[in-house]
């Protein structure tokens, strides 16, 4: 527990000097770098946030910590999920409406799941960055395995583990590694555009991939790949093959194609191999 003089320094018994603010707003923006002096380490943190560099810009609205901990009910920092993804919903109304109706934000709100991922879970608490940055647009993958890539997450609610591995074997993941591997040489991002696990689940609407979900989540994929692939049409998604390997389950002809000529290859090199062999067998009984 803090005494009061410990946040409000600067008073004393005898001197209480008054201080001058344009509004109130203004006085709780300077009463928060009081949280420093004891959270010096989450504070340097903040510094590099979205939050942090819009109040420099002047953006009085940008939070600072007493709006998300408060000031004098100072709240546990580990909160309960639903009410930490509340306190983001005083400024990202319309964000927070869309995503309690999504499959995470309704597990969250309607069965009080723990497991699902909240606001802070994908943007951090104190170094939140832009999400519209190709920096973050490049860490999504690895944001979204968190969860998706977690084994025993995932069978507890018969998810496969494997799709942030697919996605990275695929032609998307492939032009992610080139893209960091030209960020790495150049020291820049370049310009252009990759497809992340968010443009065809969504971002804070990510629905159910099947059911009743089915072809609305096909009708957005088409508007996505047009993006990129002008021209695209209704069954243009079809030619890809999804998160999961060929099996005789998903994408049955595939897999026996596939195995077929893993049959077939081997055979042809061996029998190829035993004709060399034979003709210099030959070769050296006929010298």
């Amino acid at each position: 527990r803090h005494s009061c003089s410990e946040c409000h320094f600067g008073f004393s018994a005898d001197e209480h000097p008054k201080r001058a603010f344009r509004s109130a707003r203004d006085f709780s923006i300077a009463h928060a770098e009081s949280c420093r002096r004891c959270h010096f380490d989450k504070y340097t943190k903040t510094l590099e946030s979205i939050h942090y560099t819009m109040l420099n810009q002047g953006n009085l609205k940008a939070p600072v910590c007493t709006d998300c901990h408060g000031s004098h009910g100072v709240a546990q920092a580990r909160l309960d999920r639903l009410t930490s993804a509340r306190r983001c919903q005083h400024c990202h109304e319309e964000i927070y409406a869309t995503y309690v109706k999504s499959v995470h934000g309704n597990a969250l709100v309607n069965e009080h799941n723990a497991d699902v991922p909240i606001c802070v879970d994908c943007h951090t608490a104190h170094t939140i960055e832009d999400a519209r940055t190709a920096d973050y647009r490049e860490k999504v993958p690895s944001i979204c395995g968190r969860c998706h890539a977690n084994e025993s997450l995932m069978q507890k609610y018969g998810l496969y583990p494997g799709v942030v591995n697919s996605y990275l074997q695929d032609f998307h993941g492939v032009t992610l590694k080139f893209y960091r591997l030209e960020k790495e040489r150049r020291g820049e991002a370049p310009q252009q555009a990759i497809a992340t696990c968010v443009d065809c689940h969504g971002v804070h609407d990510i629905t159910k991939t099947s059911g009743p979900y089915t072809n609305l989540v096909k009708d957005r994929l088409v508007k996505q790949c047009e993006q990129c692939h002008p021209g695209a049409t209704k069954n243009f998604p079809d030619a890809w093959l999804s998160h999961y390997k060929p099996s005789l389950k998903h994408a049955p002809l595939v897999f026996l194609v596939n195995l077929a000529y893993r049959i077939f290859i081997p055979f042809m090199l061996i029998g190829l191999l035993l004709q060399i062999l034979l003709h210099v067998w030959r070769y050296a009984v006929n010298k």
